[in-house]
């Protein structure tokens, strides 16, 4: 068997001995008498380079070059003459010689010609493969004759007959590395099936030289590269990916770079992955220049797509790729962090869907930060999923630090119960749908929509945060002014990414003031009617599809398309707080001492029971218990019942209603007349 050291030894053996042929096949050229004709009798008795190798059955790199390329002797013999001068500065005054010019000091076609056997003028052919595959460059200033003009071989083709097969520089400025470590990734029982059907598909429809490309259609990029490269690694080839804005707008480039590619598939072999993972029928821009790269190039393509491109002009067909199923993810979890994680694994899987190399990269971290606390590695894998997906969804949402929890939140029972079967629905999906067969009987509807409906400032952003607590999930409040965009197609663009990326990371989605996103359909009077529903069904189709948890917040229920209304597993009806809930959030506003140094708000003695009759939500509470703590900061007391009263009056300003100023006077009234107050009901405030 032959090592690379000894075919490299080999190779560079026979580069000497045909080099030392080739130096005394131009000295005996260039000592015959010129014919009548202009050219040198043919006769040497040396025998010609691509023939001369040392006694080893192993090809030589100028042989399988041409084999690869389809050269014919005449046009290897070419080609190592062109190479030759970069290999020995003899050549160049051989050259010379030959050709009986002192200004001639490199090779031309007319020497060629006159200097090997079978010469033959087609090699002059662009079509042929010295010119097609860019083998040597031509030198042709002015109307100096193409037989006449200088030539040099590619430094790429010098390189690879001196043995250096390395991809060339003009096309891998083009690509982009793997958005995985090939080494070591591993393929899901799942996605080896995809792999199988696109060799039967590839070997069954390539023929006549031409091979087909194949639509690589599904969400996540990772596993799409990862079934490219074990495909083509069934079919011998090393892939390489380039994303298709890449692609050159201009035809003559265009042209040169798909030459190149195909010459270095050939050479190496390589197999490429497209990648147009944002591409849609749509881009006509980016879409014609794919289009003209892959009718002018041949060999193994990969084209990574969101959607199925139905207009590609090359032949092709589609295959779907998916992640691991959750039972492989599951499988996955549990082999990668092992025994010390039980349970860990399926609760992984039911709030995260990640593709193999993910799950292997975040596993291997949170194992070696859990080290020596072993105890701890639940806690850290869990984390360490929730932060992967965050710099996708930080570009498309407002990420909300979750504070609020089960005794911040003051509802009636029944509310709070409905938040409590929120929480536990989200937590046993895996049990339910997977373990309970549910998933067998449904195709949509795996996630939970919820509506929280109710005036401004009672409790729907708070209860959001206590859900994200309770669940250790980021939370995100959706930016409208991100979303929604005046092009058509845009804003179900940046719907498609903000679905997917909260899908995948396990994060809950809060849309607030929801009814002007998913406000009812309007008859259809012109395109921007037209335009504006297709928003709307668009959001219907998403928001039933979507496997995690969404939360629709309004204060205006009646303005949502009643479609929406089906697709909702919960409505949460959030009421104008009575005077006993009131009571209690006033006695939650203020920051109370947890701990001997846990910061509070100092405070007097306040009369709950008269600030409880206050007709106010929640959010007016905390705005007034906010002032009143400033008001009380700069005086440099506790915050007092004056304070609060003066609050009071600011927010009632704020929101127009009408003020007493007699009502708004406190006198410190002695306990025992407090007490008495409070046991008679006697209002204070109207």
């Amino acid at each position: 068997m032959t090592t690379p050291d000894s075919w490299q030894e080999n190779n560079s053996h026979w580069l000497g001995v045909a080099l030392a042929e080739l130096r005394q096949r131009l000295e005996n050229f260039s000592q015959k008498p010129i014919s009548e004709n202009g050219t040198k009798p043919k006769s040497y008795p040396t025998t010609p380079p691509q023939e001369t190798k040392p006694d080893t059955e192993t090809p030589s790199a100028l042989e399988l070059l041409g084999d690869r390329l389809g050269l014919s002797p005449f046009e290897r013999n070419v080609l190592f003459l062109c190479t030759a001068m970069e290999l020995d500065t003899r050549i160049a005054g051989l050259c010379a010689r030959a050709q009986g010019d002192p200004l001639k000091p490199y090779p031309t076609f007319a020497a060629a010609l006159a200097l090997f056997e079978e010469a033959s003028w087609d090699v002059l052919s662009p079509e042929r493969p010295l010119r097609y595959w860019r083998l040597i460059e031509v030198n042709q200033p002015g109307a100096q004759p193409l037989t006449a003009s200088g030539l040099r071989a590619d430094e790429r083709i010098v390189n690879y007959i001196k043995g250096l097969n390395h991809l060339d520089d003009r096309v891998s400025s083009f690509l982009a590395p793997l958005e995985m470590d090939a080494t070591t990734s591993d393929l899901a029982a799942s996605q080896a099936e995809v792999v199988e059907q696109f060799v039967a598909r590839w070997h069954q429809l390539a023929h006549n030289g031409s091979a087909p490309a194949v639509q690589l259609m599904g969400s996540d990029p990772v596993s799409k590269q990862l079934v490219a490269l074990h495909a083509a690694a069934k079919l011998g080839c090393r892939l390489c990916r380039m994303p298709i804005d890449f692609l050159p707008a201009q035809a003559a480039d265009m042209e040169l770079l798909a030459r190149l590619w195909e010459r270095e598939s050939r050479l190496i072999p390589l197999a490429l992955y497209l990648d147009a993972q944002d591409l849609d029928s749509g881009s006509a821009e980016r879409l014609s220049a794919l289009d003209r790269f892959l009718a002018r190039s041949n060999g193994v393509f990969f084209i990574g797509v969101r959607e199925v491109l139905p207009r590609l002009g090359h032949t092709n067909f589609v295959l779907d790729v998916s992640k691991p199923t959750a039972a492989e993810q599951v499988g996955a979890w549990t082999t990668a962090l092992g025994v010390g994680a039980d349970g860990t694994a399926p609760r992984l899987t039911s709030q995260f869907n990640l593709n193999l190399p993910t799950i292997a990269r975040l596993a291997s971290a949170a194992c070696a930060e859990a080290s020596a606390t072993p105890e701890l590695l639940p806690e850290k894998i869990w984390d360490a999923c929730r932060a992967h997906e965050r710099p996708r969804l930080d570009a498309l949402a407002q990420h909300l630090a979750p504070k609020a929890t089960w005794d911040d939140i003051v509802l009636p029972n029944a509310e709070l119960n409905l938040l409590r079967q929120i929480a536990a629905q989200v937590c046993q999906r895996s049990k339910v749908y997977s373990e309970w067969g549910f998933d067998c009987k449904m195709n949509r509807g795996f996630g939970i929509s919820v509506l929280f409906s109710g005036d401004s400032g009672v409790g729907k952003t708070m209860a959001a945060e206590v859900l994200a607590n309770e669940l250790r999930l980021n939370l995100y409040r959706i930016d409208l002014s991100a979303v929604v965009s005046k092009y058509i197609g845009e804003t179900e663009k940046n719907l498609r990414r903000l679905f997917d990326a909260a899908e995948d990371g396990g994060a809950i989605l809060f849309f607030d003031e929801a009814d002007a996103l998913f406000g009812k359909r309007s008859e259809v009077k012109d395109s921007h009617d037209r335009y504006a529903n297709i928003e709307i069904n668009y959001l219907l189709q998403r928001i039933e599809s979507y496997r995690g948890l969404a939360i629709l917040a309004t204060n205006m229920k009646s303005a949502l398309d009643t479609a929406f209304m089906r697709r909702l597993r919960f409505v949460v009806n959030f009421p104008f707080p009575g005077i006993a809930d009131r009571r209690v959030l006033w006695r939650k506003v203020f920051p109370q001492r947890n701990g001997q140094d846990a910061p509070h708000t100092p405070l007097a003695e306040l009369d709950y029971d008269t600030l409880a009759r206050l007709n106010l939500t929640g959010g007016n509470i905390h705005n007034i218990a906010l002032n009143a703590a400033f008001l009380a900061a700069h005086a440099g007391t506790s915050v007092t019942m004056p304070l609060i009263l003066e609050a009071v009056r600011t927010e009632f300003r704020k929101l127009d209603r009408p003020l007493n100023e007699n009502d708004f006077h406190w006198t410190e009234p002695p306990p025992a007349a407090s007490r008495l107050a409070a046991k008679n009901g006697e209002p204070m405030l109207i």
